[in-house]
């Protein structure tokens, strides 16, 4: 992935760093809530920000949708969506795809 230079990327409530000099995102695991996802690392700034959004939605925003994958992705899960639960389990025993668990991973590289 390359970081998208000069693009500003929403962090939440009114916080924005930008995309290029961001050097660390650190997802918060105790005292996580709303307003507090993640850990965010700003290139000059002594202590991290703390943003109200998850790293996978920061990150998605500082590389910018390449090449269309993103809409490509979420059509995928739409479409995944639509396939009824017998027809799922059918499939993920004869040809060993679990369609469940690909929409489970979209969601997580799409933060939705």
């Amino acid at each position: 992935m390359k970081v998208v230079r000069d693009r500003l990327v929403a962090l939440g409530f009114g916080k924005y760093a930008r995309a290029d000099k961001i050097v660390a995102l650190i997802p918060i695991e105790e005292n996580r809530g709303s307003g507090r996802r993640t850990l965010v690392y700003v290139e000059g700034v002594d202590e991290p920000l703390v943003a109200g959004r998850t790293e996978a939605t920061i990150l998605r925003d500082m590389v910018g949708a390449e090449s269309g994958a993103l809409e490509l992705l979420k059509e995928l899960q739409a479409q995944i969506g639509q396939v009824r639960p017998l027809l799922k389990s059918s499939i993920r025993s004869e040809a060993g795809l679990d369609l469940d668990r690909l929409s489970r991973r979209i969601s997580e590289l799409t933060g939705e």
